[in-house]
Order: structure tokens, then sequence, then C-alpha cells
């Protein structure tokens, strides 16, 4: 494919996004694409909303497995675009539109140009949540399709177009959502003795969490315990029966996050006690870490130096979150940061990634797997 068609297949994406496991006009649009190509050259099986796309090898001894995500993220979009979201709350603000056109350009160019190995795509849903890549790998068809080594990227906003980044060993943290229920006993706000106000125990508990990653994580490890949204009460002069928080927990190891989720449930228990409440603690899809297999990605980052005219520069982990940690975690394989240059970051409602760095990422990518296909 051209690169003006590909531009029009990411606009076109960019238009629908939809969030983890209800990508269902997501999932047409890729068929409808997948139709185009002759059934002899590649097979294709569907997995909830989630598609196995198989472009099969000329004398095939292994599989390459490439994974592109495919859901959106629940923000109102605020670009500019002429083709922004048609679906209101839901925009494609982590770059998941440019991952699926990338995809869709390297299967392109391995139909028609086709290599020894057998190639298989991975369209993933539910990558934000609540996790696709784990069921998806667990399913019939990746059992009878599993690839001897798999490889992702992820857009970069903060790196410039033309440069690709990864690292051998961490890449990317462990994380898992947190959510936190508290249930005391409401009443006017006139008589505050007469009831226990959640509201107050929320407040204290937010501090009370901060203290974890200062006081109980080694300083030489790295944690981040984020509370993003609370709520609580009803009117103002109701003393709040309810309170809810909602963050996240991230950590370069699982020593740390077992670490962290013990105290975070030592010190809500302390606020049931003091605050005479009730607490339920949940602590929602958790992503395992993205751990690059070292030799693998000494061999991309040399192959793409020498092969092309990209800079590709070891980066630091990163306390993001992946779910393609699952597939790295039972698959030799690595994931990168492709550079697309916004103002804006992953997850921002202005993100307006630089539509050239799909083609980097379709000729790094065509050389890369080529070579491996075919050695």
């Amino acid at each position: 494919m051209d690169r003006d068609h590909l531009i029009q297949i990411r606009r076109d994406l960019h238009r629908i996004p939809e969030i983890g496991f209800q990508e269902f006009k997501t999932q047409q649009y890729l068929l409808n694409l997948l139709k185009q190509f002759p059934e002899d050259r590649v097979e294709v099986k569907t997995w909830k909303t989630g598609i196995f796309a198989l472009v099969k090898g000329t004398s095939p001894k292994k599989t390459i497995g490439y994974r592109a995500d495919i859901d959106g993220l629940p923000i109102i979009e605020e670009t500019d675009y002429n083709f922004q979201s048609e679906h209101p709350g839901f925009m494609h603000a982590c770059g998941h539109d440019f991952h699926m056109t990338i995809a869709i350009g390297l299967l392109s160019h391995f139909v028609l140009n086709p290599v020894q190995d057998h190639i298989l795509f991975l369209f993933q849903p539910a990558e934000e949540g609540p996790g696709g890549a784990e069921p998806m790998l667990n399913s019939d068809v990746a059992k009878m399709w599993k690839p001897d080594l798999i490889t992702a990227l992820h857009i970069s906003p903060e790196l410039p177009v033309g440069t690709i980044a990864t690292k051998p060993g961490l890449l990317f943290a462990n994380t898992s959502e947190l959510f936190i229920d508290l249930k005391g006993k409401g009443g006017h706000a006139a008589y505050p003795h007469t009831t226990n106000d959640m509201v107050v125990a929320a407040c204290s508990l937010v501090t009370q969490l901060q203290s974890i990653v200062s006081r109980n994580v080694d300083p030489l490890d790295s944690a981040v315990i984020t509370i993003g949204k609370i709520t609580g009460g009803t009117v103002q002069n109701i003393i709040a029966e309810n309170a809810r928080l909602e963050g996240t927990i991230r950590t370069l190891s699982v020593e740390s996050m077992n670490k962290v989720k013990e105290r975070i449930e030592a010190i809500v228990h302390g606020v049931e006690i003091g605050y005479s409440c009730k607490a339920i603690i949940d602590y929602g899809s958790m992503y395992h870490q993205v751990y690059n297999h070292e030799d693998l990605t000494v061999e991309f980052m040399n192959f793409v130096s020498d092969s092309t005219n990209f800079e590709v520069n070891e980066c630091r982990e990163a306390m993001t979150g992946e779910d393609f940690g699952y597939m790295v975690d039972q698959i030799p394989g690595f994931m990168f940061w492709l550079g697309v240059q916004s103002s804006y970051g992953l997850h921002h409602a202005k993100l307006q990634p630089d539509e050239t760095a799909i083609e980097v990422a379709v000729e790094a990518m065509s050389k890369y797997i080529s070579f491996k296909a075919n050695n």
C-alpha cells in the first residue's frame, strides 16, 4: 500500500474509536481490508473483537508474530482534525489507530513480497482495559498459530519522526488499577457527630497512600501510586455516606507491586477502624511488565541502525503500562517506541501524531521481519 492509502486508513480508524471488547466497527473495518488480499496468501480468524491474520510463508520453519492493539479511550477529542472521532466521548488518544495502520501496511508488504516463514498479525482488543493480550494468547487460535517470536511498537509523542527507541530487559512497568470503596453513615451537615463522614475518610486515605512509596518501597527501586479520581456524597449539606477512590499502581518489580498492595491493604484496614467504616479494594486490570528479550532486542537495534537511515536510541525504562507484557512473558520478543513528534502526550485530548511516522515503521519492520523470516 502506498503512503496516501495508509494515511487514509489511519484517518478512517481515527474516526471510529471504541473501548475494550466493544471494537465492533473497528473489527469490521479491518476485516473488510483483509478481504482484499488473496485467500491463498492470508488466512483470517476472529477472536471476540480481535483478529488473527496469518500471511503464509513459502517454506515455513517458524512463525513471526506482530501485534497491534485496536481499542480507543474514553476521552473527548480536542484536536483540530477534519477527521475527528465520530463517537462522542471516545478518541484514539494512545495511537492505536497508528498501530493498526502500520500492521496493515506490513501485512500488505508481505502479501506482495513473500518470505520463507509465516507471519502472524494479531489485532488485539482491550489493551487499555480490561486487558486483551493474555486471553487472546490463551485462545485456541493462538495456540494453533503460536509465534516463535513476537514484536510490537508504541508511538512516542516525545521522540522526533525517524527515531526508534528501546532497550534490552525491562521496558515498561508492572501496573495495576486500584479502586477503593468506602461506606460509612451519612446524615445532616448540622449533626456530624451522628455520622461517619466518608469524604473525610477518603481524604485521609489519599494522604496515607502517598507515604507508601516514600517509606515502604526500596529507594533504589521505583513505584508510583496515583489517585486520579475521587467521588463521594450527593449535595453540599449532606455528610457523605459513600466515597470511591480510583487510581493506578506502577512498579518496576513484581516484588514492589506485592509490597505496595500489602501496604495499601494494611492502611485501608486502619481507615476502617479509625473512621468506623467498611472498605472494599478492587485491583481491576493488572498488567505484567514488558521485559524485552535481550538478544532479540540488541539484534533488532543493530539491524535497524545498520540497514536504515533511522536513528536508533537506547531509552530508559518507563512507568508506562502495556499488556503486551503478557505476550513477551510467554514468547521471546520485544517492543519499541516509534517517534511521532507531537506537542501533546499519550492519552491527551489534543494528541496529533505526525503521520509520516507510519512510513518509518513500515520500512523498518518490513526489513527486519524479512531478515528474520528468511534466515
